[in-house]
């Protein structure tokens, strides 16, 4: 038989013959997703199993057997065909010419043909030896012929996946990996390949494969849905084409959302992407899952059984309060109570970037699930968590992720839900709206030690681009935007017009640097009124830098940066005018008099302990203790001390052994009342215990007296704590600055530190100025999220400032000290 004969014979199986029918199907408006995919594959399976059965003249031991998409009845308008003849190896000769009378009618029709002819040992085999095949007969469905010979390779297969698990599933990782590094993220791509790239339909299908080995399974809520969507582009992608392909190309694009009966190209690329990020997060929490028990299983079984009877019990690292590490996760504590404790989601977040550590998935879903929302406005303690979440670097995104996969970003943040997979069309960005937004923060999270305020940096970053979810310009939306959020999540009106300022310029650097004559003192001038303030032009500055490196390698280079830094050095010289005058001193209130008055009568110190409530400022006494529920933020510390040497060493020592965070330190002289000789020292700081309650006043008092007289060997103490229990060193941190800031001060010179905030960090400070034989006069310490903005004031003896040289030295040793 020919194959023109062939042809004709498939024609005339099915009323008006196959051909007819797929193209009354194809163009038929009334159905389309899921039902046509479906009746295209049982409209194929009943013309091959006619062209079958024809051919077969009554042969046994065969059968034709539909694999891959195929195989899970999904047929795209212009898919391949899938197709295994499996055979007993009884007589060959017959089915390679049943073979012909298959093929050939495929190849006429001008459709896409994957074939193959194996019995079943043969197809085992070539499954052993490709990854490939072998997941495309996980899916093998039978069409037509021996239904026992399909049914017993189906079974056989499945079996020698599950067997073979461990060694297939990392096998099948890297492939997944490799293809995402070729292919590229399908989330963010302006031409993605829906198929190959990384959230696409290839991972999709690769989940599925894990389900089947029962090693793990895919987070399963809204998977089927994204898969689903991704198949209805592909769909009207090859109906607009005519061709099979799987790259969304841009001029397309207007045809496919059409076909959808979306409203343009932009709401079919955020509808990708949208299903993208599902399937790639699914990927990432699933693949987390196989390695977690594929490292179980490594361990011997007789070390298993010696462990509680075979199975090991999981140890839990604290992390913070109601968070714990489990087995590489970040997971709520067992007296974690997510519907009490509003903060504790950006509280888990913070402190798994921190760590460097995913969320795992059943904490982020109850968080989801039972969190409070926050207060309006936020307490500080969440303003906190969020700047220390962006502060994080690398690891934030994957946090972020997290959170978003379960809608909790826009349930703090409700303005995100307009920039959320919303596409850039300019080809400079490598991102999405939102993505770049976190991208930003992450290049931010760079530069906090060049800012005195890493709050506000990070909080920009976030926010710079947040008005392009509306029409105009988005720097104009973006500013009322940033305005709101910055109130509603806690910051003061001045620090609120801050944001809005940075957002609302955030282009004004670049754009006027390199489009402006930067020698008109009008170009200059202008920049300067914009800004209007120093640190709001240091701000701006970070954040320029972190906008353009986070936008692509294209928007940002050597010759931009020159021409931004001189931009920013000529406005600076016009905002700086005269040197500013020293600040007013304080006037000491009454409790303040009290206590100085006493640590002077007794020559020791003296402390209180004040619980602090929102908002700043309006504090009440009381026993901390004592305090419902969870311990406030701010609980202030009072301390009076004799005015000696190693104040703020002892003090800072005595409270990281009591694991006390310091959120923001003052160390001042207090001059004592007339008729009094001498001077005290007053500390008044906030803490918080890391960990629990707050420590007994007493039991701080004491420990500090013996801090103060030499009795108790802080540094050791803290040095065998940390090599019982050594941090988890996850995010790599930028490295500590310290610089003496010009002109600050008349009387004393001052040393100004950025740092990572650590336990024992003030305590290292201290000593460090102490030996290097300055005098410490008075403190600013802050706490911004996880970064340390310190300043010092310090002199020689009791005398005045250090002279040049020797601060820039003492301000090396320093830097030298943290950096160790």
């Amino acid at each position: 038989m020919t194959s023109t004969d062939v042809t004709q014979e498939a024609e005339g199986s099915g009323p008006g013959g196959y051909a007819a029918a797929r193209l009354r199907l194809l163009t038929e408006g009334a159905r389309s997703g899921p039902p046509r995919r479906r009746a295209l594959a049982e409209l194929t399976d009943d013309w091959l199993a006619g062209l079958f059965g024809a051919g077969t003249g009554g042969q046994t031991g065969v059968s034709l057997v539909a694999v891959g998409g195929y195989g899970r009845g999904e047929l795209s308008p212009r898919s391949d065909l899938d197709l295994l003849l499996l055979h007993d190896g009884r007589d060959d000769k017959a089915v390679a010419a049943l073979a012909d009378r298959l093929w050939y009618p495929v190849w006429d029709l001008g459709l896409d043909l994957d074939h193959s002819v194996r019995t079943p040992q043969q197809a085992r085999k070539t499954a052993g030896e490709d990854l490939k095949v072998h997941l495309g007969l996980l899916d093998a469905r039978h069409l037509a012929g021996d239904l026992g010979l399909t049914a017993s390779l189906r079974t056989a297969v499945l079996a020698d996946w599950r067997n073979q698990a461990p060694k297939r599933l990392p096998e099948l990782r890297d492939l997944c990996a490799e293809r995402a590094e070729r292919q590229g993220e399908l989330q963010f791509l302006l031409e993605p390949d829906l198929k190959e790239a990384r959230g696409g339909l290839r991972d999709a299908t690769a989940l599925r494969a894990v389900a089947a080995s029962w090693l793990a399974d895919a987070p399963r809520e809204g998977l089927a849905d994204a898969r689903r969507r991704l198949l209805d582009v592909r769909d009207a992608l090859h109906l607009a084409t005519g061709r099979a392909t799987d790259r969304l190309a841009l001029q397309e694009q207007d045809q496919v959302a059409a076909e959808l009966g979306l409203l343009d190209a932009d709401a079919l690329l955020r509808q990708v992407y949208e299903a993208a990020r599902v399937i790639a997060y699914a990927g990432d929490v699933t693949w987390r899952e196989v390695g977690r028990v594929l490292r179980s299983r490594s361990v011997r079984p007789r070390l298993r059984a010696m462990m509680n009877g075979g199975k090991p019990a999981a140890e839990r690292s604290p992390l913070a309060e109601g968070v714990v590490e489990q087995d590489g996760e970040v997971v709520l504590a067992r007296t974690a109570r997510p519907e009490r404790d509003p903060v504790l989601p950006l509280r888990a977040a913070a402190a798994a970037a921190q760590a460097g550590l995913p969320l795992s998935l059943h904490a982020v879903r109850r968080l989801a699930a039972t969190a409070r929302p926050l207060p309006t406005p936020w307490p500080a303690e969440a303003r906190e968590q969020l700047v220390t979440l962006l502060g994080s670097g690398r690891p934030t995104v994957q946090v972020w992720e997290a959170l978003e996969a379960e809608g909790l970003v826009t349930r703090l943040l409700p303005d995100w839900e307009r920039v959320r997979c919303r596409p850039q069309r300019n080809a400079v960005h490598l991102w999405t709206v939102d993505r770049h937004l976190i991208e930003t923060a992450v290049r931010a999270a760079g530069f906090t030690r060049r800012v005195h305020r890493p709050d506000l940096l990070l909080v920009a970053a976030l926010l710079h681009d947040i008005g392009k979810g509306w029409p105009g310009d988005h720097s104009v939306a973006g500013e009322t935007i940033a305005r709101d959020v910055a109130t509603r999540i806690g910051f003061d009106p001045a620090d609120a017009a801050v944001l809005a300022t940075l957002v609302r310029h955030h282009l004004l650097l670049v754009e006027t640097a390199t489009r402006r004559d930067l020698d008109d003192p009008a170009t200059v001038r202008a920049v300067a009124e914009a800004v209007r303030t120093e640190h709001t032009l240091e701000l701006l500055h970070a954040l320029t830098e972190a906008d353009a490196l986070a936008t692509g390698p294209a928007a940002w280079s050597s010759w931009r940066a020159s021409l931004v830094a001189d931009l920013v050095k000529r406005v600076a010289g016009v905002l700086a005018g005269d040197p500013p005058g020293e600040p007013a001193a304080t006037a000491p209130t009454a409790e303040q008099e009290r206590l100085a008055v006493e640590a002077f009568r007794t020559g020791g110190p003296v402390l209180a302990l004040r619980a602090q409530t929102e908002p700043p400022g309006e504090s009440a006494p009381a026993d901390p203790s004592s305090v419902a529920g969870p311990e406030p933020l701010g609980v202030e510390l009072l301390i009076a001390v004799p005015d000696q040497d190693g104040v703020l060493p002892a003090v800072a020592g005595v409270l990281a052994l009591h694991r006390l965070t310091v959120r923001t330190a003052e160390l001042r002289s207090l001059p004592l009342p007339d008729g009094v000789d001498g001077s005290v020292l007053l500390l008044d700081w906030r803490v918080a215990a890391q960990y629990g309650s707050l420590p007994q006043a007493a039991r701080l008092r004491a420990d500090l007296v013996r801090a103060l007289d030499g009795s108790l060997d802080i540094a050791g103490r803290l040095a065998e704590r940390d090599a019982a229990h050594p941090r988890r060193r996850g995010v790599e941190p930028p490295p500590p600055r310290v610089t003496v800031a010009p002109a600050a001060s008349r009387l004393a010179t001052v040393i100004e530190v950025r740092a990572q905030d650590a336990p024992g960090l003030l305590f290292r400070i201290g000593r460090a100025l102490e030996g290097a034989g300055v005098r410490v006069r008075s403190a600013h310490v802050s706490t911004l999220g996880a970064n340390a903005v310190d300043a010092f004031y310090v002199t020689r003896g009791r005398g005045a400032p250090l002279p040049g040289e020797e601060a820039a030295s003492v301000a090396r040793g320093l830097e030298e000290s943290l950096r160790a």
